[in-house]
């Protein structure tokens, strides 16, 4: 009889297999090792078939528990989504709102929707962080935010809804005094051209990216942490990079910057990338991150 599974059990299965030990997953659930090993017995029994090999020093998923541990996550996080947006209906609004928002993406404009939530929602204070790559996500992982904004597909995490907003272009730029371009100006650079000279890069400041890199094409390479810092740096003629095209429109327009004249970083240097609203599946919105989602899309058009 399946009926008589518990939420405990699927949560104390998900521990274990995680962990890697019943010792370690009791440790985790700050229960007793027997307790857990009796857990995991009974939903074995009741499931008819075994979860776990314990025939070495630590036990292993067997085939038919890796097959299950994928329905364990998914039921729980269905749960704890329910129990949160239940919680949240009987709450009032948020004293704060807490968000994250990727360096790509156009600053003034969460800053205007920020400002009409505030006018809906004037006792609610704001804690704003704006970081590069992994960071939104891992803020929202480690719940240190309640919103996030991401830009781009390479962070993708199923505890993590994500609600597509608008798209930010991005520009392979140069100053215009760097050799590359003077080299242009007697026809296209290809990619030779652009690996004999630095490329001005984002560091991951979360463990997200470890051994990935991204659009990376130059071996030598100056890693900044923040995006006004490799804005500045390409102004100075340090290197080249992509920057977003809000951030350098001006500076294209007035001569200080040139697209870099290649096909190989998109037609006419340009690529698009896609934005998302983003927040936790256990952590609903409240009234005042509602106001700010719907002010953010009025000021996006979308």
């Amino acid at each position: 009889m399946l009926d008589v599974l518990t939420l405990d059990q699927l949560r104390i299965f998900v521990t274990v297999a995680e962990s890697g030990s019943f010792r370690a997953g009791a440790a985790r659930l700050s229960r007793v090792q027997s307790a857990v090993s009796h857990a995991i017995a009974n939903l074995e029994a009741e499931l008819g078939l075994a979860l776990f090999d314990r025939a070495g020093h630590r036990p292993v998923l067997t085939a038919e528990g890796q097959a299950l541990l994928a329905n364990a996550r998914d039921i729980l996080l269905r749960v704890d989504a329910l129990k949160a947006r239940a919680r949240g209906l009987g709450e009032g609004i948020e004293l704060e709102l807490s968000l994250t928002v990727d360096t790509l993406f156009p600053i003034d404009v969460v800053g205007a929707a920020l400002a009409e939530m505030r006018a809906a929602c004037p006792a609610v204070s704001i804690h704003l962080a704006v970081v590069p790559l992994g960071g939104p996500i891992m803020s929202l992982i480690e719940k240190r935010s309640m919103l996030a904004i991401v830009v781009g597909e390479d962070f993708r995490d199923p505890r993590i809804a994500l609600e597509a907003i608008a798209s930010v272009e991005q520009v392979a730029v140069v100053s215009a005094g760097h050799p590359l371009a003077l080299r242009q100006a007697g026809g296209a650079v290809g990619l030779p051209d652009l690996a004999d000279h630095l490329q001005i890069v984002l560091s991951d400041p979360t463990p997200l990216s470890r051994d990935r890199m991204f659009g990376v094409l130059s071996p030598q390479t100056c890693s900044v942490t923040s995006q006004d810092a490799k804005h500045a740096m390409i102004l100075a003629g340090l290197g080249w990079g992509r920057l977003p095209f809000w951030q350098v429109a001006r500076d294209l327009a007035e001569g200080r910057l040139v697209r870099l004249a290649t096909g190989a970083l998109g037609r006419n240097s340009q690529v698009a990338a896609e934005a998302y609203l983003a927040h936790r599946i256990d952590e609903p919105f409240g009234p005042a991150a509602a106001a700010f989602s719907q002010a953010l899309k009025r000021q996006l058009g979308t």
